[in-house]
């Protein structure tokens, strides 16, 4: 994937294009933040062009702050 200009309107066939680069690498693994320093992109960026393709997001991962966690961390 290649970084593309700061600045520039990604719209039509390009932007089209980008969207399906960035589905694949994100179901393949990738996070946004990753995908965000790979195209030279924000990160609100990145996640608009995901949820306008109804991309399913993942969590954020890490520890939650439920009461299912502070059990689990005094047990």
């Amino acid at each position: 994937m290649t970084t593309l200009p700061k600045g520039r309107r990604i719209t039509g066939s390009a932007r089209e294009t980008l969207t399906a680069d960035l589905r694949k690498q994100y179901e393949k693994g990738a996070s946004i933040r990753e995908l965000a320093s790979q195209t030279g992109r924000s990160y609100g960026f990145i996640h608009r062009l995901l949820v306008e393709a109804d991309v399913p997001l993942r969590g954020r991962g890490g520890p939650t702050r439920g009461n299912g966690a502070k059990s689990a961390a005094n047990a």
